[in-house]
């Protein structure tokens, strides 16, 4: 049956970053609802945001696009052109190869919940707009950089 049950899926905590950016996902955690549901072309997570909690670094992707819909609680949208509230049906979109990093954050004093699709890509390139920081990935996984392709060592971005 295609329904997913959520309640069986794992919660996912904790990030992929680097130290110290690994500790900037406090209060993030994820369902994998795509992987759930067997799909390989895209991928679908539940995100979930406590208060006080981002979705990511702010980013963009080179070859990915992305989408977002808030389920519930309010997010607050940060990218170039400045924060942007969205409440619950709320969308937004992030075309491959803009560089207009972007991520979410919970600003309220209640839980955020938001569903985000992605492309999913043999290879692709993600920047960082903040820091000094890229990551590439490809079958065999992903790797943290700095954005001139040099080691990332330390995590001295």
């Amino acid at each position: 049956m295609p329904k997913i049950d959520l309640s069986s899926v794992p919660l996912r905590t904790g990030s992929g970053y680097p130290a110290p950016f690994a500790n900037a996902m406090g209060g993030r955690s994820s369902i994998r609802a795509g992987d759930a549901g067997g799909l390989t072309q895209f991928g679908a997570n539940i995100v979930i945001l406590k208060p006080g909690a981002k979705s990511s670094l702010r980013h963009w992707h080179q070859e990915q696009d992305e989408f977002v819909v808030v389920l519930s609680g309010t997010c607050t949208l940060i990218e170039d052109d400045g924060p942007v509230d969205l409440v619950a049906g709320d969308c937004a979109a992030f075309k491959a190869g803009v560089a207009n990093g972007h991520c979410l954050e919970n600003r309220s004093k209640v839980e955020a919940r938001f569903l985000v699709i992605g492309t999913r890509t043999a290879t692709e390139t993600a920047w960082y707009s903040d820091i000094d920081m890229m990551v590439t990935s490809d079958q065999n996984g992903f790797e943290f950089k700095r954005k001139d392709g040099s080691p990332l060592t330390g995590g001295d971005a």
